[in-house]
């Protein structure tokens, strides 16, 4: 995991660990972490494909351009398309990247 343990203003970290799955690999994120976030600071820029193919990742940060689009499978096993810079990591998130969509 890619980020700043001990900030030399904010003091260190004490957020919780929280376990996602993200195209069926484990990733270990922080609490409060957007899913975007948690994602940067496991090294994956990538986070979908166009539709011609080329790659997509954080690029407002806001949620106004739709470019990190990821799907989050609920408990009831429907997929629904959501920003991650906007979507908070829950314990055992499910999360598959969309291609071409």
């Amino acid at each position: 995991m890619r980020r700043i343990e001990n900030h030399p203003v904010l003091g260190p970290d004490s957020s919780e660990d929280v376990g996602i799955t993200v195209d069926g690999r484990e990733v270990t994120a922080k609490a409060g972490d957007s899913v975007a976030v948690a994602l940067w600071a496991d090294g994956q820029k990538v986070l979908r494909r166009s539709k011609t193919g080329q790659p997509r990742g954080m690029y407002c940060g806001i949620g106004h351009c739709f470019e990190c689009r990821l799907l989050v499978t609920g408990d009831d096993g429907a997929k629904v398309s959501v920003r991650s810079c906007l979507t908070p990591v829950q314990q055992d998130m499910r999360i598959t990247t969309e291609s071409g969509e």
